[in-house]
């Protein structure tokens, strides 16, 4: 029955993959692979691993208990990320954004090209690089009209979002979990992988910056250019930013999940928010008669605009990796090719490509088990760039890149012809780098 499930998997992949071309909601088929996955494992009673991957027959009860636990899982991801696009949402009501629209001063294509490169960058290794791509292209989407223009930069945000986060604990999922996990610390990431994760996205920026799209000037839309700025603008930004940034800090001293961190953070933003539109503090509409002042409320507002079709994106795509990993496949793959494969930078770099076709959560804990080398061995920082960059060459790759997929409707084949050879010459120029570091520098 596990080639029954991995072919429902594959089959679900696909009808992702091919969305545009057959006018099927891709939450669709994550959402319907998910549950006849499950309903596979709970029919045939299959043997599933548990979080400390001791087999035990199925029964009604370990269902109940195995989805719990991957629920759980999933929802600490949705829920922190339902804080992150509110907290963005709120800072846009405000136009926050136009203080780093600031930055933007030039009309240049290729120069916005590369401030949004290392906005992305930056941004990713202190917010996160989902949020990261979240907030530049809530950006993109106010100065960029040309939906090709748009496309284009949104790929390429997507590639030093990922860069980005990979030198950072809390810049990509990844590299979180290998530090809880006490097999890195922030300073030996910062030390190995900085400058990997630097030419990964300068090598696809200077290629990019070449090509005939980014030529010329942009025109900037006269809406953006007249739009008035809100007095409390630059302090939401501020406040917004610095708010997601108190969620790893929130994580450390209390040693609770993110997500409680970045609920805190939306509380805190949330009530603010309140008070400078000198609204009743309101989460939601109360009643009808209060539904105009209630479509004032800057928190309802921002609430209104969340993508719940991507929320559910998530929740059938990780719940479907879920089932995966609950039967062992994944960790049966990894240990194959650990078996097979004696070189384990081929086995890094296979990683890398694996993680944009297979979630790089469960590739990563499978490799924590896999390996016995100790803290800030080489091969963690290894793993945890070629986790946090290799999702970029495939849209559905990353966190950032599925985000980014369902804020502009990025189609799946356009991105291969376009963006996933970058991707692949930066995450090979990034490796390349780290090897000649890791053998004759460090």
């Amino acid at each position: 029955m596990e080639a029954v499930i991995i072919t429902v998997f594959i089959t679900g992949y696909f009808l992702i993959t091919v969305e545009h071309s057959i006018k099927i909601d891709k939450l669709i088929p994550a959402l319907a692979m998910m549950g006849i996955m499950w309903a596979i494992i709970a029919l045939n009673h299959m043997e599933v691993f548990d979080i400390n991957t001791v087999t035990r027959e199925l029964d009604p009860t370990h269902i109940d208990e195995i989805l719990l636990h991957h629920l759980g899982l999933t929802a600490e991801i949705l829920i922190f990320l339902l804080g992150a696009m509110t907290i963005v949402e709120i800072i846009d009501f405000f136009r926050g954004f136009l203080g780093i629209k600031r930055l933007v001063k030039t009309r240049s294509k290729t120069k916005i090209l590369w401030i949004f490169g290392f906005l992305a960058f930056v941004l990713s290794a202190i917010i996160d690089n989902l949020t990261a791509t979240i907030v530049l292209i809530t950006l993109l989407q106010k100065i960029v009209k040309d939906r090709n223009l748009k496309l284009w930069y949104s790929g390429l945000i997507i590639i030093a979002a990922n860069a980005g986060g990979a030198w950072s604990p809390i810049g990509d999922i990844t590299t979180t979990m290998l530090w809880i996990a006490d097999k890195v610390t922030p300073l030996s990431l910062f030390k190995y992988l900085f400058i990997p994760s630097l030419v990964c996205m300068v090598v696809p920026f200077l290629i990019a910056a070449r090509l005939k799209i980014f030529k010329g000037e942009m025109d900037i839309p006269k809406e953006v250019i007249d739009m008035e700025e809100n007095k409390y603008g630059n302090k939401m930004l501020f406040i917004g930013l610095g708010s997601i940034l108190f969620v790893p800090i929130f994580k450390t001293v209390t040693g609770l999940p993110p997500y409680v961190g970045m609920m805190l953070s939306l509380a805190f933003v949330a009530t603010l928010a309140e008070i400078f539109s000198n609204k009743k503090f309101n989460l939601s509409k109360v009643d009808d008669d209060h539904e105009e002042e209630s479509d004032h409320s800057p928190v309802h507002a921002s609430l209104t605009k969340i993508e719940l079709p991507s929320i559910l994106f998530f929740l059938g795509i990780l719940m479907a990796v879920g089932a995966l990993e609950s039967l062992g496949i994944l960790y049966n793959f990894a240990d194959l090719i650990n078996e097979t494969i004696s070189n384990q930078d081929v086995v890094i770099v296979l990683l890398g490509h694996l993680s944009a076709v297979i979630d790089n959560v469960p590739l990563v804990a499978a490799s924590i088990g896999m390996f016995p080398n100790v803290i800030n061995d080489p091969l963690w920082h290894g793993i945890a760039y070629s986790a946090g960059t290799g999702g970029s060459m495939l849209i559905i790759g990353s966190a950032a890149g599925v985000v980014a997929m369902g804020m502009e409707k990025i189609d799946f084949f356009w991105y291969i012809k376009k963006i996933t050879i970058l991707a692949m010459v930066g995450f090979w120029a990034g490796y390349g780098t780290f090897i000649l570091m890791r053998d004759f520098v460090l």
